[in-house]
């Protein structure tokens, strides 16, 4: 059983940066590949990026490709989202996840949810 939290959300200007965490309970973390969704009012959740269990491979919607960050602390039970150059599309409530299977872009894959953190890209 593993149980995430998210925090980092807020409001943010265009152009401006966060960073979203996820803090994980449980001993078996380090065991669970994890990824970002997110979903905006009135649209489908979507695949934001994800990382492997080790951290060594990380996966990007195209979307956040060279403006979002991915990583991990094993030994924190955490995972990050650093978000730059955010922009008006990028609002949404942003959920992490853990999945133990190999197809990281599914949400069907993950077997764990946090209940989300909104973030706000005013323009």
């Amino acid at each position: 059983q593993v149980q995430l939290v998210e925090s980092g959300g807020g409001l943010v200007q265009a152009g401006g940066s966060l960073r979203l965490s996820c803090a994980a309970s449980g001993r078996t973390f380090s065991s669970y590949a994890m990824g970002w969704f997110r979903q905006a009012p009135g649209k489908e959740r979507e695949f934001v990026a994800a990382i492997s269990w080790s951290g060594g491979s990380t996966y990007y919607a195209d979307s956040v490709k060279g403006r979002f960050t991915i990583s991990r602390d094993n030994a924190k039970n955490t995972v990050y989202l650093q978000m730059n150059s955010l922009k008006p599309e990028d609002t949404a409530v942003y959920y992490c996840a853990a999945a133990l299977g190999p197809n990281y872009y599914s949400d069907y894959t993950y077997d764990y949810w946090g209940q989300g953190t909104q973030v706000t890209v005013s323009s």
